[in-house]
């Protein structure tokens, strides 16, 4: 499995109406240190696919804001609170209470394989 398929798997797992950082993905992916790459990999989901990508923000939890996503950004922030996320005055999300605390590593594994077969090697 490549590294933007297991960063998906990951991505995939974080429910509705919460959030993870980039870092949290990284190594959940099993690429610890390599958050750029999980901003990366987002960047490249087509619309439409069922990679919920609006779920991942900053270690601050904000939306990494970036001229090349031209106006996606404010699409993201338009999800996250369809999925009833609040953000604060200064547009930040208390990942205290929206974070995503996902099963240790080995329960993970468990349930994706559960799910759909190859993505057990998480």
């Amino acid at each position: 499995m490549s590294a933007y398929e297991q960063i998906y798997a990951v991505v995939r797992l974080i429910p509705l109406g919460k959030v993870a950082t980039y870092g949290q993905i990284a190594t959940l992916a099993g690429l610890p240190g390599h958050a750029r790459q999980v901003g990366y990999a987002l960047f490249r989901v087509a619309p439409g696919a069922d990679v919920p990508w609006q779920r991942v923000v900053n270690s601050r939890g904000e939306i990494s804001y970036s001229a090349l996503r031209h106006g996606s950004d404010d699409i993201q922030r338009l999800l996250l609170e369809e999925e009833g996320i609040q953000f604060n005055p200064n547009g930040r999300i208390d990942l205290r209470h929206y974070g995503w605390q996902p099963l240790p590593l080995s329960e993970l594994a468990t349930e994706q394989s559960q799910e759909g077969g190859s993505k057990s090697r998480l």
